[in-house]
């Protein structure tokens, strides 16, 4: 199970190579069910996957132009604040036990599980409906100050919780909010993720104890996907390839429900 749970970081990379995002979604039930790691561990342990891994994609879109800062600085600076604050005290103050129903008990690691399970409900119909905006906008950028705000600080309060990037939601807000194009959206995507992730990590430094070693690797074997993800994304259509993730994050999310539920 260890073989294949370290094979699930180089799936992880391959999806955000291949995709721009998705990866991290996949993170927290590689964690939690193949490496049997705790779920808050799991989600401090997807965050700083997710971040790293994110940032080499940062990297190379910013190379080529498909970074905005600007947007992206205006964008990310609540979410930031919020998912820090989310993973420094909001999480620890979790009650170990939120409620029972007869012989029912709601535990804090089976509520952030069944919160993720919703989460990637979500992202499964977006990436499975979702039509593909225009690659190029003729609009000037313009910011949308009180939304951007607002979805910054809840971008970065679920990215606390469920220690996903929430790419799915950033994205279409970039679209929308900023009028980005949607490359361009791709790319200044991925730095947000990548420094909130980091940040979020951050928030749990001192409040758990991390295997660094196991981490560190674990990460690596990410990294190295990630790279045999932009090289097949010459060759794969993406749009087909993101409906098809869709349909299996979607499966994921009834797994989850079924594994904490039945």
């Amino acid at each position: 199970m260890e073989i294949v749970g370290y094979f699930g970081a180089l799936i992880i990379g391959f999806t955000l190579g291949l995709l721009g995002g998705g990866g991290s979604i996949l993170a927290v039930p590689i964690f939690v069910y193949i490496l049997y790691i705790n779920p808050v561990v799991a989600t401090a342990y997807s965050l700083f996957v997710v971040g790293v891994t994110s940032g080499i994609g940062a990297i190379r879109n910013y190379s080529k132009g498909m970074i905005d800062l600007k947007t992206g600085v205006i964008f990310a600076t609540p979410a930031f604040l919020a998912v820090y604050l989310t993973r420094k005290y909001l999480v620890p103050a979790i009650p170990d036990h939120l409620f029972q129903i007869g012989n029912f008990v709601l535990t804090k690691d089976m509520g952030i599980m069944l919160f993720f399970a919703l989460i990637m409900g979500f992202a499964a119909v977006s990436m499975i409906r979702k039509k593909t905006p225009q690659e190029e906008g003729l609009e000037e950028v313009q910011y949308n100050f009180p939304l951007i705000f607002l979805e910054g600080i809840l971008i970065g309060v679920l990215t606390g919780i469920v220690g996903a990037g929430g790419g799915f939601l950033i994205i279409p807000a970039l679209v929308l909010l900023a009028k980005l194009p949607m490359k361009k959206a791709v790319g200044t995507s991925l730095m947000i993720i990548s420094i909130k992730s980091l940040i979020g990590f951050l928030g749990d430094v001192g409040n758990i104890e991390i295997n660094w070693i196991f981490l560190l690797s674990f990460t690596s074997l990410s990294i190295l996907g990630i790279f045999i993800g932009i090289y097949f994304s010459n060759f794969i259509s993406n749009k087909k390839l993101k409906k098809s993730f869709g349909w299996f994050v979607l499966v994921m999310a009834f797994y989850i429900l079924f594994k904490e539920l039945i």
